[in-house]
């Protein structure tokens, strides 16, 4: 690559060979449908509009890599003229491919096209991961567990409500997942630089061809907009932020011994034989960072861009955007391929819940079911906490705490707070709908479920309207190169 000047070498050519996997095949199947209309509305007479078309078929049936960057051409927008002029065997100065377009509206529907698709993806993922979430919660919705608070012990709740909580941020997280979608699915396609055409082009006909569910209104925020890249990148730095939450969580359950460690998730020590490290988890959390790096990085050069169409907002974007949503993917299956793995091994056992203190708050809230003003219920308990465990509690003690900060408390009264403390597998008949009770807890998951359902049906939606403008494509395409 000597022959090439500093700029093609350190810019061009590294930004093609970015990019060029990506945008090549969009920007094809783009320019088929963008030669269909232009033929349609007679703005290219049939016989040039048919062989521009056979050319394309032949460039989208081509899977040879691409070239190599030779300086020959400046990016893959002049590829594609380059290329396409050799397989319809004219000069690139009888092309009409690019009549009534811009590198402008074609990038920005191109970029569209391929963060859809990604994002169809991830979508997918999230709504697999958050399934095998909701499969985990109710099978072990009776697993008692202590519950913490500022890393310390708070209160007794189970795998499957910390899991059924994990699973609904998922369902917000896909409900936007598919709104960004709704988001991305609409056309710039014939907005050209900015500002449109005279010629009597039929925008909305390249919109529905390319499966895209409208046009943006306007043509200036067409190619200037890019809030739903931020949306993206911003989007997938949350999503991962939470579910690194969750590795962080699940690595104190593994260090605890709460759940086995799933071997499939899990690398060997280079010299400590007996360890098996769940590497995955820790990898995770460095995931959920590059990804906020990337959002950070799209941020940063968006803010730092006009308001028009720039580099900076567009083409120094986009690789962040694939990188983060590539990453995503991969952070949902293997978060989900974890969790299906996941199971109980050795949960804290009664006593351990109890000296821990976290059935301190059931032992107070059983006070107040007798009348006892909460904040002197609270008192008693503390003066019970400092005096010794819960197991060694009482009646005598309990009587001898509440001195001087109630009524005397009736016999009931001292037997509820003493089975509270002790008896951590109360929570599970707890009946508060967003509760750890076991029947909440697989409530809850019902109700998740239906979330999902929903959101799968939005998916599925969007798949078959996208499949079906393919096929009408390639059948029109096909009419029109009179194939």
């Amino acid at each position: 690559m000597s022959e090439l000047t500093t700029y093609q070498r350190h810019h061009l050519a590294p930004t093609y060979d970015h990019h060029v996997g990506h945008l090549y095949p969009a920007m094809v199947r783009a320019s088929q449908a963008h030669v269909v209309m232009l033929t349609e509305q007679g703005l290219v007479p049939a016989e040039r509009g048919a062989r521009l078309l056979r050319g394309l078929a032949t460039l989208r049936a081509d899977d040879s890599p691409a070239p190599a960057f030779d300086g020959s051409f400046e990016d893959t927008y002049y590829l594609l003229e380059k290329t396409l002029a050799q397989a319809c065997g004219v000069p690139a100065s009888e092309l009409d491919v690019q009549m009534a377009r811009s590198r402008n509206d074609l990038d920005a529907g191109v970029f569209r096209m391929l963060l859809r698709g990604q994002l169809l993806d991830v979508l997918d993922r999230v709504l697999t991961t958050g399934r095998t979430a909701l499969d985990v919660a109710d099978r072990y919705a009776d697993v008692v567990i202590t519950g913490y608070t500022h890393r310390r012990p708070a209160q007794p709740t189970t795998i499957g409500h910390a899991l059924a909580g994990y699973a609904e941020a998922l369902a917000g997280e896909a409900t936007a997942y598919a709104d960004v979608i709704d988001q991305l699915n609409v056309s710039p396609l014939g907005s050209c630089a900015f500002a449109g055409t005279d010629l009597d082009i039929a925008p909305a006909r390249v919109a529905e061809l390319l499966g895209f569910d409208g046009l943006v209104t306007n043509s200036y925020e067409a190619v200037a907009g890019a809030d739903h890249l931020v949306r993206v990148g911003t989007l997938n730095a949350q999503a991962l932020a939470t579910g690194a939450r969750l590795a962080r969580t699940l690595m104190d359950w593994l260090t605890w011994q709460w759940v086995a460690t799933p071997g499939d998730f899990t690398q060997g020590s280079s010299i400590m034989p007996q360890k098996r490290n769940p590497v995955v988890l820790e990898h995770l959390v460095s995931m959920a960072g590059a990804s906020a790096a990337d959002a950070a990085s799209v941020l940063n050069n968006v803010g730092a861009a006009w308001w028009e169409d720039s580099n900076n907002a567009t083409t120094d974007v986009q690789v962040r955007l694939w990188d983060s949503n590539d990453r995503a993917d991969r952070f949902f299956a293997l978060v989900g391929g974890f969790l299906a793995e996941l199971e109980p091994l050795h949960p804290p056992t009664r006593e351990e819940i109890v000296a821990s203190g976290a059935t301190t708050t059931a032992a107070a809230d059983a006070l107040t079911r007798h009348g006892v003003p909460f904040r002197a219920a609270h008192s008693v308990v503390g003066r019970l906490v400092r005096a010794g465990a819960p197991d060694t509690w009482t009646a005598e003690g309990v009587r001898a705490a509440a001195d001087g900060l109630t009524d005397r408390l009736t016999d009931d009264a001292v037997a509820d707070l003493i089975a509270a403390a002790v008896q951590p597998d109360l929570v599970l008949d707890r009946v508060q709908v967003d509760g750890p009770g076991a029947a909440a807890v697989r409530a809850q998951v019902g109700t998740l479920r239906v979330a999902f359902d929903a959101v799968a049906d939005r998916l599925a939606a969007t798949r078959d309207r996208l499949a079906r403008a393919d096929e009408a494509l390639d059948t029109v395409a096909a009419e029109v190169a009179g194939r």
